[in-house]
């Protein structure tokens, strides 16, 4: 999805990549798909698999959400349509932990390609988003302990990135987290990468998805109008807001600039306040 990374990490990654091969025992067939900044490194294994291998430095291992995710998500209902995982091995080397997952392979392509952005206007039917909003409700319901948009992570990033206190109260469901247009196939629908689903603030993976539309407007407003029984309400606003939050955070780290400026003005609709500038930090 993402364009390769610096030769060291890339040489690092596809060793990685061969090694996970080797302990599945499965051959893989280029090429490769790389994730943000070389984190995962992606390709076709055998005829109906997908080998996904992800690099935690060890420094990191013990902060981020752990690896059930990718497990975790098997035990979802089948009616949230998702790639299933056939194995998964764990190794550290050199002052990494590799996870690599074999999991079904998709033939569908994604909607975008090449970033979680909306570049075109895809034509959906009425028919995918009535598969969307299906697989997100039964998702609502399902119960977890895995927090994957932390509060303390909100009462300290809300004043930062949007100018504002984040509220005493947040109303949660169980989310995606990271629903954007290079998770999503079109016909038919599958969500992909399930690595960072847990539970969100309402109407948090409906604002992430009208951000990654801001480009696209006539989109940006299908989502606003297909999700306005959510974001239209003062959880979904919250909602929407961590969204927008997070996305600016990492418009602080030099990503996302070609909308950082949608971004703090979608926030400014939402709150009456014009965000900080997200200078990198």
């Amino acid at each position: 999805m993402y364009s390769p990374p610096d030769d060291a990490t890339r040489t690092r990654m596809e060793a990685a990549h061969a090694e996970a091969g080797n302990r599945l025992s499965t051959a893989t067939t280029p090429p490769c798909a790389w994730g943000w900044n070389g984190r995962t490194i992606s390709s076709r294994a055998g005829t109906d698999h997908w080998l996904r291998v992800e690099a935690t430095s060890d420094d990191r291992v013990a902060t981020r959400l752990p690896h059930e995710g990718i497990t975790g998500a098997e035990n979802l209902p089948d009616a949230v349509p998702r790639p299933r995982l056939h194995a998964t091995v764990r190794w550290t080397k050199d002052g990494w932990t590799y996870d690599a997952d074999l999991i079904s392979y998709i033939p569908q392509p994604v909607i975008s390609q090449n970033t979680p952005e909306l570049l075109t206007d895809p034509g959906l039917t009425d028919g995918w988003w009535d598969e969307l909003h299906q697989a997100l409700e039964v998702l609502a319901g399902v119960a977890t302990e895995r927090e994957t948009v932390r509060t303390l992570w909100m009462r300290r990033s809300f004043p930062l990135f949007l100018g504002i206190d984040a509220p005493d109260h947040i109303e949660r469901v169980t989310g995606h987290g990271d629903l954007h247009w290079a998770n999503l196939t079109v016909a038919p629908l599958t969500v992909m990468d399930w690595e960072r689903w847990g539970s969100v603030p309402v109407g948090f993976d409906a604002g992430l998805l009208h951000a990654y539309s801001l480009r696209v407007p006539a989109v940006a407003a299908r989502v606003r109008d297909e999700f306005a029984d959510v974001l239209n309400t003062p959880a979904g606003r919250i909602g929407e807001l961590a969204a927008l939050c997070e996305l600016l955070q990492s418009a602080a780290r030099g990503e996302y600039t070609d909308i950082a400026e949608a971004l703090m003005s979608r926030a400014e609709v939402l709150t009456g306040r014009r965000p900080p500038v997200p200078h990198q930090r």
